[in-house]
């Protein structure tokens, strides 16, 4: 499964229109933890796909949409429902962990 990425010109109507919860993955290539985070997101994206969408935003390419949602740090996963962020988590290591952040949602 190949995640969509989301650009500065898709991410409110891809996100924040969304009618069923989105998984937000901010990365940047160069990113080495994301790097090693991406076949765990991509993972969750295809095990819960019925439930929540899960897509990527390059924040290198689109800056304005981390500084709009404060990621200061990456990797960054951020889960919006209803238009609004619900969940963030900031450099996570283990499925587990994402699992149980986003549990309310799946």
């Amino acid at each position: 499964m190949q995640l969509t990425d989301v650009t500065t010109d898709s991410f409110d109507t891809t996100v924040l229109a969304a009618d069923k919860p989105v998984l937000v993955d901010f990365w940047a290539p160069w990113c080495g933890p994301c790097k090693a985070l991406s076949p765990v997101v991509t993972a969750i994206a295809e095990e819960h796909q019925d439930t929540i969408s899960v897509v990527k935003v390059d924040i290198d390419a689109h800056p304005d949409i981390a500084v709009r949602y404060q990621v200061l740090s990456i990797p960054t996963l951020i889960l919006f429902s209803g238009g609004h962020p619900v969940a963030t988590l900031t450099a996570p290591r283990k499925r587990a962990d994402i699992l149980k952040a986003l549990s309310s949602w799946l």
